[in-house]
């Protein structure tokens, strides 16, 4: 029997990954070193196939609640479920550590909510 878990992405953290490019890239003007932050997060993201309750749960409402853990990575953070049951990793969001997280999330109840039906 294997330990590990399949770890997949939301529709919205896929967009955030994407978000997170484009601004360094294209923003910032650094195309390098959005390349090698995407490397980054992915490289941190696939090793929660091992283990992924290792991480803190998020402290406030709602996703504390729904078992939601955070990775941080670099200025970033990840939010992930664990589902033990099918020995899943879904990555939720991925975000700039600096923004108003918690107020954002809040403000987008209705797509938060879709990820758990």
């Amino acid at each position: 029997m294997t330990d590990s878990y399949k770890v997949g992405y939301s529709v919205d953290a896929l967009d955030d990954l994407r978000e997170i490019y484009s601004y360094i890239a294209n923003e910032l003007l650094a195309p390098e070193t959005a390349t090698s932050q995407l490397g980054r997060i992915r490289k941190e993201i696939r090793s929660l196939d091992f283990m992924p309750a290792r991480y803190a749960l998020v402290d406030w409402e709602p996703w504390h609640s729904m078992k939601m853990h955070q990775l941080p990575v670099d200025n970033f953070i990840v939010y992930y479920l664990v589902d033990d049951e099918k020995r899943a990793v879904t990555v939720a969001r991925i975000f700039y550590g600096g923004r108003d997280i918690e107020g954002i999330i809040n403000s987008n109840k209705q797509t938060v909510m879709e990820l758990f039906v």
